[in-house]
C-alpha cells in the first residue's frame, strides 16, 4: 500500500536551492525603508523649515499646534513641558505611520527585509517556531482597518493643502511646490484607495455584488488600484519624503521655487 507521508527537511538560515540573487529584493527593501525611516525621523525632530509661503510639508499636516501661519490652534500649549522634544509632526505622524506599518503589502516586505521571516521564498529563516499575528505585538496589525479610516481623512487634508498651495501673497498661482504637493496627494490617494481593507469595506463582505451596482463599481475601482498597490506604496513613500525635502530646501533658501503661473 502506497504511503502518503511526506518527509520535510527544515532548511538552515539562508539555505536554499534557488539560483540567482534571491537576496537582492530584500536588500533593496531594507535600504529603501531604512533611508525613509532615518530621514522622516530626523525631519520630524526638526520642528522648523516645514513651511514655505503657502506650502506645508505633509510630515506636519495638519499642523494642530505650531509657530507657522498654518497652525490650526496656534502655538504649542503652555501645559506641554518644554523639555519634551515635541514638534507638530509628532502630533500627527502616528496616523499615517500606523497605516503604512500595518499595511498588508508592507508587512510582507519588511518581515522579509528586517526580520528574515523568511528572507525570501524557499529560503531558510533563523527561527524554528511560528507565532503568526495572534500574539503581542503583532496582533496590533489587526488595527489596519481602523488606521484606514484615519488615512482617508488625511487624504482630504492633504488635498486641501494642495489647493492652498495655489494661494500666494499676490493671489492665485502655481509654483513648482504646488505641483510637488499635488503629485503627493495623487500618489497617496492611489496608495490609500487601493488598500486591501478598503476593497473589503466597499464590496468584499458581500456574497453577491451584481445586484449592488454602486458597491460593485466601487469594488472594481478599488480593485484596479489594488493591482498596483506595491507600485503606489513605493512611489508615495518616496514622494511624501521628497515633498518634505522640497519644502525644507525652499524654506532654507537652498532651492528656488519657480512660479509657473
Amino acid at each position: 500500500m502506497a504511503s502518503n507521508l511526506v518527509s520535510i527537511t527544515r532548511r538552515g538560515f539562508g539555505e536554499t536551492t534557488r539560483r540567482g540573487a534571491w537576496w537582492l529584493q530584500s536588500l533593496v527593501t531594507f535600504l529603501g525603508f531604512s533611508a525613509f525611516i532615518v530621514y522622516s525621523t530626523w525631519a520630524a525632530f526638526q520642528g522648523e523649515h516645514y513651511t514655505f509661503g503657502p506650502y506645508l510639508s505633509p510630515f506636519y499636516s495638519p499642523e494642530i499646534f505650531g509657530a507657522s501661519p498654518h497652525a490650526i490652534f496656534g502655538p504649542m500649549p503652555s501645559w506641554i513641558p518644554s523639555w519634551l522634544p515635541l514638534t507638530p509632526a509628532f502630533l500627527i505622524l502616528w496616523a499615517p505611520g500606523g497605516f503604512r506599518f500595518t499595511c498588508y503589502y508592507y508587512r510582507g516586505a519588511y518581515y522579509k527585509a528586517f526580520w528574515a521571516d523568511p528572507p525570501a521564498c524557499a529560503v531558510g529563516e533563523p527561527r524554528t517556531g511560528y507565532r503568526g499575528e495572534n500574539w503581542f505585538p503583532l496582533i496590533l496589525q489587526n488595527l489596519h482597518r481602523y488606521f484606514l479610516y484615519i488615512a482617508l481623512i488625511f487624504i482630504l487634508i492633504l488635498g486641501y493643502d494642495a489647493i492652498a498651495a495655489t494661494q500666494f501673497q499676490d493671489g492665485f498661482g502655481i509654483g513648482v511646490g504646488t505641483i510637488v504637493l499635488t503629485i503627493n496627494v495623487i500618489l497617496l490617494g492611489g496608495y490609500t484607495f487601493g488598500c486591501h481593507s478598503l476593497r473589503h469595506l466597499v464590496g468584499g463582505g458581500c456574497d453577491v455584488l451584481s445586484d449592488k451596482p454602486v458597491r460593485k463599481g466601487l469594488w472594481s475601482w478599488v480593485s484596479k488600484l489594488n493591482r498596483r498597490h506595491m507600485l503606489f506604496a513605493w512611489m508615495s513613500l518616496f514622494w511624501v519624503g521628497f515633498s518634505d525635502f522640497y519644502v525644507r530646501m525652499c524654506s532654507m533658501g537652498i532651492f528656488t521655487d519657480y512660479r509657473i503661473f
